[in-house]
């Protein structure tokens, strides 16, 4: 018979295409199937078994189930310990030790049931196969700390108290971690045996060498009385970490040890000790428990060395951080100086003076070279070691970058500084070089200063005359150099002096060179010079102040006309100064002539001087801004004088607007007296 075709199951059409609003991924679905697995499920119903074939079958059921399970899985180390349960519970202990050997060639690594053999083998009161277990685990895997804790307890409750020593020595050989040493301790220790419990910390200290298992091995000394024996320890663990690997907790114990033992002395010799070797950044606690013991058992000397070293920490941290801070450095040596600590001070002013200023900016260096400049008076005064003072000057002058910038004060000091050695050549030689290096003026001066205190003038004439040649604009040089021959009494060459100055083409301050002049002539005594200096002076500038001062000067001078002369040399100066802008200076000029003509005229004069004096005047004048638009108006004071020949039409036109307001006004006033008098009548 001929096989129909077949026919091809029909396929639905999806006519709509679009993603469903509710995406569902494979994680949920794999996340749903495993929630329905562990849906409660109704325990299976209990079953009574009432004769021994029904437990054998049963028994056989379950062993057949089991042995299926880790046929199926047999890395499933969950499966073995559940079936050797259960021939546990079955008192089955036989079959069950056969279930955990035969698990333990599946892996013979797996803690877990080697524990649980164990516990089995404890619980069935088999010691021997316990102990058969243990030492086999302990052997496999000597490094699981849980197998050698549990035999070891199970030694002790046995009170077995050899065997479970014997079991800690085996322990002990692969140099476990500090806890199994502190438990072995501790089981020592249980039986009284100080001893063995000694000797184990000797072990231990040596496995584990760090400061804390000191400590711990010194307080167990200190704990049962052995006071000479705890100090030993902490002795041994300081000569034991050496200079190389101090840490603070070791010695703070050792101090707090000492200290309980009333031993101050002792305690403060270790702290010092420790702040003197340790790296300073690492003894903070350190020197917190210094200053407390201090304060609670010293003195106030030994207070004060607390503090002070407190503040040393501080100011090394700080140099360290920052070392070119140096305000800091200075209040470092500052301390270290009150101490007088010679070593100690020269040692840290060598450090501070190492820190040289990266930049080669005179504004960097000024703090550094006070450091310098006290290095150096500390050797020249507190040690009296004038060689090493004058190292210190020759070395600090040598490191200044004398093409860039300079210090005057530090040659000038290391010159005083040979003085005072008597070595006048070397002092002249210092300064000669520092003049011909990089010549400044207070250089200049404090070398003349110096030859004028030894009587030397005619050094004190080369060097003016070297000075002027450096800067011939200084006026204060010049009147330096002009006062000093006036002192010696040189006039001419004074004079001669002044003449050179007032020469020049360019001078930083004149009115004070030519002020100099004119009272050196004044002191003098020579008037016609004075009148003409200061017509000199007149034909270069024609300010108020050399007009007034001019006036001032012809009036002091002892001749029978000093009063006309002045003032004629007043109207001289208004008239000169009657086409000048700034009117401030003309009204100056009529004070001064007024209350000269108080002092020295008559009323007629002076009369004459007031009706001189301008009045005042407000005007209105636009302020423009940078861009040359005007802004707005602002009101000023301007002065008016009646000699004013620029001024007079307008005081005309305001003298007429005056009087026909006035007319216009009595004009008014007698029209009203004429209209009362008519009403009246």
């Amino acid at each position: 018979m001929a096989s129909k075709p077949q026919k091809m199951p029909k396929v639905a059409k999806v006519k709509d295409k679009s993603p469903a609003e509710l995406q569902i991924t494979a994680e949920q679905l794999l996340r749903e199937a495993k929630e329905r697995e562990l849906e409660i499920v109704p325990p299976p119903p209990r079953q009574k078994i009432s004769d021994p074939e029904e437990l054998q079958e049963y028994r056989l059921k379950k062993r057949r189930a089991f042995e299926d399970s880790i046929r199926k899985n047999r890395g499933n180390i969950s499966n073995w310990i559940k079936y050797a349960k259960w021939e546990e519970e079955q008192q089955e202990i036989r079959r069950a030790r056969s279930v955990y050997e035969r698990a333990l060639d599946v892996d013979h690594r797996n803690i877990t049931l080697w524990l649980k053999y164990a516990e089995m083998e404890m619980r069935s009161r088999q010691v021997n196969h316990a102990r058969n277990v243990w030492d086999r685990a302990v052997t496999i895997l000597p490094r699981a700390n849980q197998f050698w804790y549990k035999y070891t307890y199970m030694e002790e409750m046995l009170k077995n108290t050899a065997g479970s020593r014997q079991v800690f020595e085996r322990w002990m050989e692969w140099e476990p971690e500090e806890q199994a040493w502190l438990t072995y301790i501790k089981f020592e220790l249980r039986y009284k045996e100080l001893d063995r419990a000694r000797a184990v910390y000797e072990r231990f200290v040596y496995v584990h060498p760090q400061p804390k298992n000191w400590i711990k091995y010194a307080r167990f000394e200190e704990g049962h009385s052995y006071i000479q024996s705890a100090r030993r320890v902490y002795e041994r663990s300081t000569q034991f970490f050496g200079d190389d690997h101090f840490d603070e907790s070791l010695y703070i114990a050792f101090s707090k040890f000492e200290e309980g033992q009333k031993e101050h002395d002792r305690a403060r010799a270790i702290y010092r000790y420790a702040l003197d070797h340790m790296p300073k950044e690492k003894c903070l606690s350190l020197y917190n428990e210094y200053t407390r013991h201090e304060k609670k058992y010293g003195d106030k000397s030994s207070i004060d060395d607390v503090i002070t070293s407190k503040r040393k920490f501080q100011y090394e941290e700080a140099v360290q951080n920052n070392p070119h801070d140096y305000d800091t450095w200075f209040d470092y040596v500052r301390m270290l100086e009150a101490d007088g600590n010679v070593d100690l001070i020269r040692e840290t002013y060598e450090k501070a003076i190492a820190c040289i200023p990266p930049i080669k900016e005179k504004r960097h260096w000024r703090r550094y070279i006070y450091l310098w400049i006290y290095y150096a008076v500390f050797e020249e005064l507190t040690t009296r070691d004038n060689e090493r003072a004058r190292q210190v000057y020759q070395m600090c002058l040598r490191l200044i970058p004398h093409k860039v910038f300079t210090f005057a004060e530090m040659w000038l000091l290391y010159a005083k500084f040979e003085i005072r050695q008597k070595d006048l050549a070397a002092a002249r030689k210092s300064l000669g070089q520092a003049i011909g290096m990089c010549p400044k003026h207070k250089l200049f001066r404090g070398y003349i200063d110096l030859e004028i205190k030894l009587r030397e003038f005619d050094r004190c004439r080369k060097l003016y005359e070297k000075w002027a040649e450096f800067d011939p604009e200084n006026c204060k040089m010049w009147i330096q150099y002009a006062t000093l021959e006036a002192v010696l009494n040189d006039t001419d060459r004074a004079r001669g002096i002044y003449e050179l100055s007032i020469a020049q083409p360019r001078l930083d301050m004149p009115e004070y060179l030519w002020k100099s002049y004119i009272d050196f002539e004044v002191e003098q005594e020579e008037w016609d010079r004075v009148i003409h200096l200061y017509e000199r002076l007149l034909e270069r500038t024609n300010h108020v102040k050399v007009w007034i001062s001019n006036a001032r000067c012809r009036y002091s001078m002892p001749v029978p006309d000093n009063v006309v002369q002045a003032r004629g040399v007043f109207q001289r100066a208004n008239r000169s100064l009657r086409s000048c802008q700034e009117k401030e200076q003309r009204l100056m000029l009529l004070e001064s002539w007024t209350e000269f003509e108080e002092e020295a005229g008559d009323s007629d004069s002076l009369e004459q001087v007031k009706k001189l004096i301008p009045h005042k005047v407000t005007r209105r004048r636009p302020v423009t801004a940078n861009d040359g638009s005007q802004t707005r108006w602002e009101e000023y004071i301007d002065y008016t004088f009646p000699d004013d020949e620029a001024a007079k039409p307008s005081l005309l036109l305001l003298a007429k607007a005056k009087e026909w307001a006035k007319k216009q006004k009595e004009q008014k006033d007698s029209e009203e007296n004429t209209e009362g008098q008519m009403d009246e009548s």
